[in-house]
């Protein structure tokens, strides 16, 4: 079965697809579970849907066949415009990032289904970019998934130590002379890119949990920076690759399966961890006492 779903040009470009996103999506989520943004993925996805919407209705006016050919570029430049406008608002002060997040939570999805109408479609029409269709990922989709994902990785990684002392203190970053405004904006367009690359594999309205759940997962594991950064790589192709040959033998949602997964995997992973420090904590406790009974015939014997 394997060697059939490697032989596929559809799974190998679904393939592709996802060991990109499992690589580039979780170096991004570090950046903003480290800010306390965790849900900044979902905002900006459903930003998106308003630009595939938007892509649609402009292809549907230019004549251009598939009917969804800009709804990718479309998802693109809506994320990247409600990612700075996060940012802005967020920088302003005039309001909280959560309310900005929830102001675009509802926009989003509105806007998506208005626009998408005056394209002459339906609602179904989203589904794909609601819940993901890495079946239907073409040769153009791969293209700029690498693209865009290889950016991402550069960025992420190449800039790992400044945008670490952003997350961590901006006003530390700033007494050591770094550019936060840029780096802020640069962390908010990255994180557009990231929710345009996940988008054909696990959609819009599941795209945070590909970001923040191999980051949740690996702080369960390791306290370094550095370190949580590469395991939720790892995990997130694992996960990723584990999610799209389930789902090739049996019929259901790779986007779906992916985050259950990753889910099952971070309830795991937790009971685990929980016990390994029951155990570990009991054993001092032993030794503890161990140590305080042998002191008094240590103290009479030097006596």
């Amino acid at each position: 079965m394997i060697t059939e779903m490697l032989a596929s040009p559809l799974m190998q470009r679904a393939l592709i697809a996802a060991v990109l996103v499992g690589l580039a999506a979780p170096v991004v989520g570090t950046y903003l579970v480290q800010r306390g943004l965790a849900l900044m993925g979902d905002g900006i996805g459903h930003v998106s849907l308003t630009g595939v919407a938007l892509g649609w209705l402009v292809g549907a006016w230019l004549g251009v066949s598939p009917a969804d050919a800009l709804a990718v570029p479309g998802a693109i430049v809506a994320s990247l415009a409600g990612a700075l406008l996060i940012e802005l608002i967020r920088q302003a002060g005039h309001t909280r990032g959560d309310v900005a997040l929830a102001i675009l939570f509802y926009g989003g999805i509105a806007g998506g289904v208005i626009l998408i109408k005056f394209a002459g479609g339906t609602t179904t029409n989203l589904n794909s970019y609601l819940f993901g269709s890495i079946a239907t990922v073409s040769e153009n989709d791969v293209r700029t998934t690498a693209v865009l994902a290889l950016l991402i990785l550069a960025v992420g990684i190449g800039l790992r130590g400044p945008l670490f002392a952003l997350c961590h203190d901006e006003e530390f970053a700033r007494a050591c002379g770094l550019p936060v405004g840029v780096l802020n904006i640069l962390v908010a367009v990255v994180s557009a890119l990231t929710v345009s690359v996940s988008m054909r594999v696990v959609g819009v309205l599941l795209v945070s949990a590909v970001m923040i759940v191999p980051v949740a997962i690996a702080q369960l594991v390791s306290h370094s920076f550095g370190r949580t950064m590469n395991l939720a790589m790892v995990l997130g192709v694992c996960v990723c690759l584990a999610g799209l040959f389930i789902t090739y033998a049996v019929a259901v949602s790779p986007g779906a399966m992916i985050v259950c997964l990753l889910v099952a995997t971070y309830a795991l992973t937790a009971v685990l961890t929980w016990g390994a420090k029951r155990v570990f904590k009991r054993k001092d406790l032993e030794d503890e006492r161990l140590v305080d009974g042998r002191l008094p015939e240590v103290e009479a014997s030097r006596g």
